[in-house]
């Protein structure tokens, strides 16, 4: 293989895109990506690779705005949809996901660079046997916000851990601790249901720059013991919000209120 292997379908700087009605299968990387679009529409489409196939992100959005993604279904070896830097106005609804690692914004800031999402909208989403279902990723070190995000009607069905902001990620061995982190600022969670193999709940948020503005409604999440996973309680580490309604599990860890101090820069400052 080429040291860097291609991407199935690659839109770059284009405006009022269609894709509709076609599939894709094992691409040797990403199956579908825009890359600095604005007016994106996808929908009836579907992607298809392994579990096991490495890096094959069914669909990728970089530096694009305006995007609507619907009536899709995604299976393959990495994040059914990844969301990264310089993305705002995305509307994701009636898609069907797994396997997969699950819908994810991120990762963002790696290599103390900086990085920017705002108002995503993820509802009406069925996940089957993915790693994460709705997650959130930026690597120590960076600057930015992630703001404005919605992730409503979530279907789960043995996902390893349905909701996750991590603010350590790290996809290799180890990562050097940094004090800067991407902020994270207003994340709905409403009605996520059904049921997880290891963790219901991952909050894990910086020290420096605390998770604020986390609301949880309706979420109601079962376990199902599968062989060789060990199932974990919610864990949350400097999350802020609000319980709207009682949870399955209880969410204890989540921390009511706003951190001390805290004063974020609005989207358009950063």
């Amino acid at each position: 293989m080429p040291r860097v292997k291609p991407t199935a379908l690659r839109f770059y700087g284009s405006s009022n895109v269609v894709v509709a009605g076609i599939k894709i299968v094992n691409s040797s990387q990403c199956h579908l990506k825009f890359d600095n679009c604005q007016g994106v529409l996808v929908h009836d489409l579907t992607i298809s690779s392994p579990e096991n196939s490495l890096n094959t992100d069914g669909i990728h959005l970089q530096n694009s705005k305006d995007v609507s993604i619907h009536h899709t279904n995604l299976a393959c070896g990495d994040d059914c949809i990844s969301i990264q830097t310089g993305c705002s106005n995305i509307y994701i609804h009636n898609v069907n996901c797994g396997p997969g690692h699950g819908i994810s914004i991120g990762g963002l800031g790696r290599d103390n660079t900086k990085a920017c999402v705002s108002n995503v909208t993820v509802r009406d989403v069925n996940m089957f046997r993915t790693m994460t279902g709705v997650r959130i990723k930026t690597w120590q070190g960076g600057i930015g916000l992630v703001q404005d995000i919605r992730f409503s009607n979530i279907q789960v069905s043995e996902v390893q851990t349905p909701i996750m902001i991590d603010q350590f990620y790290c996809d290799k061995r180890t990562c050097t601790n940094q004090t800067s982190a991407v902020a994270v600022s207003g994340v709905q969670y409403e009605n996520i249901r059904g049921t997880f193999t290891i963790k219901p709940l991952h909050f894990a948020c910086s020290d420096s720059s605390p998770c604020s503005g986390i609301t949880l409604t309706g979420v109601q999440l079962k376990p199902v013991q599968i062989a060789h996973y060990h199932l974990n309680n919610p864990f949350c580490w400097q999350a802020f919000g609000e319980l709207f309604t009682p949870t399955i599990p209880p969410i204890a860890c989540l921390q009511i209120g706003k951190p001390a101090g805290n004063n974020l820069q609005s989207y358009h400052d950063i």
